[in-house]
């Protein structure tokens, strides 16, 4: 197997912990209660906002022209999420201008903004993990086709051909720049951890309505 998947078999455990919590399962059965998927939307954009700055950093940083172009792409990819992000936030009356980052949000984009600053490899094994992660979520729950509820466009979304094309060519520059070592196992665990974290938040946050 490549780098990646070794990284994502590693850590498959974390994976499952986030399809079976229940804010995501929420999602599946549109059961999820609109006040904590509109936080979720809020603290999403504000994450997102630092991943296209990450991405940003990383394709400055890039050793060749490939890298170099691939880090935009991605980057427009991002564009793309926040577009749907406003989309909800529009729907909800989230004022998106108006979040402040929970500690888990915080502690997510801190890394992943130092991580940037730092080593090649680990910029791409900090990153891989949402993107995989989020296109594994998207499939698994688009198995039985797209339901008809108020989450269903966050289903299509992730589950879609472009998402999944957009995740393997992060995995491809992960597999491209960095080889295997205790430092981007650790780095990639971490994410992993944080998009755990990430959910648990949501999910749990007081007096958000």
């Amino acid at each position: 197997m490549s780098l990646s998947q070794d990284l994502w078999e590693a850590n498959k455990d974390l994976a499952q912990a986030c399809l079976k919590h229940p804010f995501v399962q929420g999602i599946a059965n549109g059961k999820l209660p609109t006040v904590r998927f509109a936080y979720y939307v809020g603290q999403d954009a504000f994450f997102l906002e630092a991943f296209g700055r990450a991405y940003s950093l990383a394709a400055v940083k890039a050793p060749d022209w490939e890298g170099f172009g691939a880090f935009h792409t991605l980057a427009g990819g991002v564009l793309e999420e926040l577009r749907l992000h406003e989309k909800y936030a529009a729907a909800w009356g989230v004022d998106l201008r108006a979040v402040q980052p929970a500690p888990a949000t915080r502690r997510y984009t801190d890394f992943l903004m130092a991580t940037a600053w730092g080593s090649y490899a680990e910029i791409t094994a900090a990153m891989t993990p949402c993107m995989r992660l989020y296109a594994f979520l998207g499939q698994q729950l688009a198995q039985k086709g797209f339901p008809d509820h108020q989450y269903s466009d966050w289903i299509r979304t992730y589950s879609s051909e472009e998402f999944e094309h957009l995740a393997r060519s992060l995995e491809s520059l992960t597999d491209r720049y960095a080889i295997a070592s205790p430092s981007v196992e650790s780095t990639y665990r971490y994410a992993m951890l944080c998009e755990r974290d990430f959910f648990e938040a949501a999910w749990s946050a007081e007096n958000i309505g």
